[in-house]
């Protein structure tokens, strides 16, 4: 790959970017840039035709909105103390109830979940634990017209013990819980880690797939040529599918924070 995927250019050199002139509705994670508020954050976001930002909460909603811009995430429970753990569904239940009611109040679609780490328990019980909570939980996402979505994360490198850590036990779960307002949220970096095949696996289960994140592997940075993650055919086969939900950029940045933003963000508008 040349120079202009690495997001290392002096600033004059880099073209100004407009995610809305591709397929995708781009986004990006607040918690990779914690040296930028969020106001200096969703300003840099409009102006790349970014249409929101993940993984924030209420307190934050004024902020995007006043740059025109939606929480494409809204966060809810605890990662670690997840729903494959009886002894934590009444404490994520509420935090899901909270952030479907807040969501709904905007007009916004998402909601994030987790299964949380195993602590012991096995794949088939943790699976039904899971069923058993989002079944009380996504009536009422459906009457909020929320869809809750399920991290995939690796159990490798960054999650160790997290139970949905592969698109296969993702994908029987989403089926077993039965409603167009349950999907997973397919991360790209995570998935590379745990099963690879990314383009083909993303054609294959696409229905089961309501959000996804970006980020190189290995490393979990820019989407440049130190990352074995090739990201314009993996934009083009997701909106080649018809994928009409957001697709969020989730790198830490190693270089310059924009200039690698910048750079995603022409890469994937395609």
């Amino acid at each position: 790959m040349g120079g202009s995927l690495r997001g290392d250019e002096p600033e004059s050199a880099m073209p100004s970017v407009d995610a809305k002139a591709g397929r995708l509705n781009q986004s990006v994670c607040k918690w990779c840039y914690n040296g930028m508020s969020l106001d200096e954050l969703a300003s840099h976001a409009q102006s790349m035709g970014l249409v929101g930002i993940d993984l924030l909460g209420p307190a934050d909603f004024p902020t995007l909105k006043k740059h025109g811009l939606v929480c494409t995430m809204v966060g809810s429970h605890s990662l670690t103390n997840g729903l494959c753990d009886t002894k934590y569904h009444d404490e994520a239940l509420e935090k899901m109830a909270d952030a479907i009611a807040a969501t709904s109040a905007e007009g916004w679609r998402n909601v994030i979940c987790f299964s949380g780490n195993a602590r012991g328990i096995d794949r088939k019980v943790g699976m039904k634990n899971c069923v058993d909570a989002l079944r009380k939980i996504v009536p009422v996402a459906e009457a909020a017209n929320v869809t809750l979505q399920m991290e995939l994360l690796n159990s490798k490198v960054d999650h160790a013990d997290y139970m949905c850590d592969n698109s296969e036990w993702g994908v029987e779960l989403v089926k077993q819980v039965a409603s167009d307002n349950f999907k997973l949220l397919y991360d790209i970096y995570h998935m590379q880690i745990m099963e690879g095949d990314i383009i083909r696996t993303i054609e294959k289960n696409h229905p089961y797939y309501g959000h996804y994140h970006t980020a190189g592997n290995p490393g979990r940075h820019e989407l440049d040529d130190t990352q074995e993650l090739f990201y314009p055919p993996i934009a083009r086969a997701i909106a080649d599918i018809g994928y009409q939900g957001y697709f969020a950029h989730e790198f830490i940045p190693a270089g310059d924070p924009l200039k690698g933003l910048r750079s995603a963000v022409a890469q994937c508008t395609v």
